[in-house]
């Protein structure tokens, strides 16, 4: 562990969010969990963290996002994260995180597991605690569901509750246009939604199976760098859910569609709308007429690194 006399005075880091490019939940098991198989891009949205030394653990936030509803107390990621180390390390004194958001919250992007990933790595370097990226991965483990993914970015597949990665071969860079909601939503909520769709039509719909498996055409598309590809194959099991609890959302899908996207998508639980683009110019044009039919979208570009230290 670093002397107090060596130790930096702020450390930042920074780690992406990410879209669901496919998403499909396994059958409601026993603990009232699912499984999921699902393939991730992290993309060029993400979270910025900086570590300052400090005698507690707190946090503030600032970016483009409103952030005034966050919490700030030990139930917030990012504090977690930081006493979950300090816990693992043996450190005895604190931390005081500055998040800058730009990710949306409870949008179904992975901002918090992003600022939880960002502060493991943030405060290890601050603290000298010097863990193998091994370690600190199954720190993130322990955290939640999408904090491995924000760790380790790229393009991979997640299997269990998403935890389980393997790297995926992904070629060239996507373009993505995001709509943002002005409204979160919750994933457990969403989850029970599924539930009750799946209860509801069980005549109509195969069983869902315990253990999920992410479509051949995916992994093929993402190899092969097409786009066009791509949006064939993109799937969400918690579209239809999220869809039935904000019924709006569709007429974002489909304006963006009607505008030169190749296809929309509800990343994660919502209700973030991603679209995928042909290129950069019709991500432009997509995100000029998004925008002018009053939405707020975002441009970004997948895969991109990990969690990652910004010197």
């Amino acid at each position: 562990m670093t002397s107090p006399a060596a130790a930096p005075k702020m450390v930042h880091a920074r780690a992406p969010g990410k879209i669901n490019v496919f998403l499909k939940v396994g059958a409601l098991l026993e603990d009232g969990y699912h499984d999921v198989a699902t393939a991730y891009q992290a993309v060029s949205l993400g979270e910025d963290v900086r570590a300052y030394p400090a005698d507690d653990f707190s946090v503030s936030f600032g970016g483009s996002i409103d952030t005034s509803n966050l919490a700030t107390d030990g139930s917030n990621l990012a504090i977690k994260a930081a006493t979950l180390l300090a816990h693992k390390a043996g450190y005895r004194a604190g931390v005081h995180l500055e998040i800058e958001k730009h990710v949306p919250i409870a949008g179904g992007m992975g901002g918090g597991s992003a600022d939880a990933a960002a502060t493991l790595l943030a405060c290890d370097a601050l603290w000298g605690t010097d863990l193998s990226r091994e370690e600190l991965l199954e720190l993130a483990t322990q955290l939640g569901s999408d904090v491995p993914f924000a760790f380790t970015g790229g393009t991979a597949i997640g299997t269990g509750r998403g935890d389980q990665l393997s790297p995926a071969l992904a070629k060239g860079q996507f373009q993505w246009v995001l709509a943002f909601a002005d409204f979160g939503m919750s994933t457990p909520e969403v989850y029970r939604e599924l539930d009750r769709h799946r209860d509801r039509h069980s005549q109509d719909i195969f069983p869902a199976p315990t253990q999920p498996q992410v479509d051949a055409n995916v992994l093929q598309a993402l190899r092969a760098g097409d786009p066009r590809m791509l949006a064939d194959a993109l799937y969400n099991d918690l579209q239809a859910p999220a869809l039935h609890l904000e019924p709006q959302l569709a007429s974002v899908i489909e304006l963006g569609e009607e505008n030169g996207a190749l296809a929309g998508l509800i990343s994660g639980s919502g209700p973030t709308v991603a679209f995928l683009a042909a290129d950069l110019d019709g991500a432009l044009e997509l995100q000029i007429a998004l925008s002018a039919a009053q939405l707020t979208v975002v441009r970004a570009t997948g895969p991109v690194h990990g969690a990652r230290l910004i010197s």
